[in-house]
């Protein structure tokens, strides 16, 4: 059964540990994220964009999929179905299709109707116990086209949309979406710790967290960050192994085009990322 994200949250906020979103794009991404999440008996959340809603024919669908494979995997660790970046519109579609938690994307509005429009989110989530994540200064890189730079965000508003009564809070503290450039300046733990000041229990959540290097990432969980988002990690590492299968000629051998063979070396690099980043992130073994 979908849980909300709070608890598993702050139980890791508590610990010092993270818990890793996992950004789901079709069946074999959702079963290779689930199968390693039981192995591992750690916490999960499922991430849905909007892009990849549309891509597997709505919300409704995914969540679906998602409850299918729970009771067909008897999966037993807490698993969220969670909105990435979403949209006021979408946010409302996915309270509506049974997703558990939301992330509402104000960071784009002026900072008085993020707060008007955070503010009406969290009432409508909680009202059936969904969790919600709100965003305050804009995380760069390439999001289904939305390019940003990876802005620090402003501790003070922080603390304003925090103090709505929100779940978990992503601050941009120079992260960004994709491939980190190579003049890159690192994240700003001064940004994160003034923003943790202020914000108190609440748990952080750091987009982006492809190619921010280990010591990087620990140092933001001590800081507070109980949520990390994973994405376009595991699409290279999927693309990589799939491109290895095709180009030693094995779809060519025997059966080897048949779907289930053909992704299957995608699928297993996909668990083996996702299992890496589990295990750096400390939340093995705490579901």
């Amino acid at each position: 059964m979908l849980v909300s994200a709070k608890e598993m949250l702050d139980k890791a906020k508590a610990g010092h540990y993270a818990v890793g979103q996992f950004n789901i794009n079709n069946l074999e991404w959702t079963k290779a994220i689930l199968q390693t999440a039981q192995e591992l008996n750690s916490p999960v959340i499922l991430g849905v964009s909007e892009g990849a809603g549309k891509y597997m024919t709505g919300y409704k669908t995914v969540v679906g999929m998602v409850n299918g494979m729970l009771e067909e995997m008897n999966i037993t660790v807490p698993v969220a179905l969670h909105l990435d970046h979403g949209s006021y519109e979408a946010c409302y579609k996915c309270i509506e299709a049974g997703f558990s938690s939301i992330m509402f994307d104000g960071s784009h509005y002026p900072i008085a109707e993020n707060v008007e429009k955070t503010k009406e989110l969290v009432a409508a989530a909680h009202e059936k116990g969904i969790s919600i994540e709100a965003e305050v200064g804009s995380i760069g890189g390439e999001e289904d086209g939305v390019v940003g730079m990876g802005e620090c965000a402003d501790p003070q508003e922080c603390k304003m949309i925090a103090d709505l009564g929100i779940d978990f809070l992503a601050a941009g503290i120079g992260n960004i979406h994709g491939k980190y450039p190579a003049n890159w300046q690192g994240l700003s733990f001064e940004t994160l710790d003034a923003i943790q000041q202020l914000t108190g229990e609440m748990p952080l959540v750091l987009h982006g967290g492809t190619g921010i290097p280990e010591d990087m990432i620990k140092k933001a969980i001590s800081l507070g960050v109980s949520k990390i988002n994973v994405n376009t990690e595991c699409q290279l590492s999927f693309a990589a192994a799939t491109r290895e299968y095709i180009e030693a000629g094995k779809d060519q051998a025997g059966k080897g085009f048949d779907p289930r063979k053909l992704l299957a070396p995608g699928a297993q690099a996909i668990k083996d990322t996702v299992k890496a980043k589990m295990e750096m992130f400390g939340s093995v073994g705490k579901a």
